[in-house]
């Protein structure tokens, strides 16, 4: 009998996520973005979108490309390179809580230069929004434990049980959460991203 009900607990649990999460994806893809950030579909779903080109040109050749693109007058965004990394933000007067910030990465590999990009908050946004994420699963496991205890005693676990069921939909929730302020940044994401492909039009990607 407790096996059965054990089952039965996952199975809703699981059902109302994917239920949920199926949902909300679908409503997402008509309203949050008209076009995923670098014709990727998986960047309408990932929090911090994410793109890779492969040059044959060398790294300091690139580097130097965003320093002039950056330093051009026209150029409305701030930046800073250090090593083979480029941190690009949005204007300050037009930086809000959700704004995002371009982090490129610049590595060799083989004959090739990789060229990687991710779009997301701030670090000290996305660290405490992980925080988050961290303490949910940390409550679930936690309530999960003394629902188990309390079942195997035949004690009451109401509470807790129903506790082990809303953690995963606060996940769900701050996930969709994270969603809502992409929408909100997604703009200045793609300003962003326009920014890195004027740096890089002119080098051939020889990705796949």
């Amino acid at each position: 009998m407790k096996i059965i009900f054990h089952s039965l607990i996952q199975a809703f649990t699981h059902s109302l996520i994917h239920a949920f999460m199926h949902s909300r994806i679908q409503a997402l893809k008509q309203r949050t973005m008209n076009q995923p950030i670098h014709d990727d579909e998986l960047n309408r779903i990932l929090l911090k979108p994410r793109f890779k080109f492969k040059f044959k040109e060398s790294e300091q050749h690139i580097l130097d490309r965003f320093k002039e693109k950056l330093s051009e007058d026209t150029c409305i965004y701030t930046g800073k390179v250090v090593d083979h990394h480029v941190i690009i933000d949005v204007p300050s007067e037009q930086e809000h809580f959700w704004s995002p910030q371009l982090h490129v990465e610049i590595e060799k590999e083989g004959d090739f230069t990789i060229v990687k990009g991710i779009l997301g908050p701030k670090p000290k946004i996305w660290t405490f929004f992980m925080f988050l994420h961290f303490i949910v699963a940390i409550a679930f496991f936690v309530f999960f434990v003394i629902f188990y205890a309390r079942w195997s005693l035949d004690q009451d676990y109401e509470i807790t049980m129903i506790m082990c069921l809303l953690m995963p939909v606060v996940w769900v929730a701050l996930y969709f959460f994270g969603q809502l302020g992409k929408k909100f940044g997604y703009k200045q994401m793609v300003g962003l991203h326009e920014l890195l492909e004027q740096a890089v039009k002119n080098f051939k990607d020889y990705n796949d």
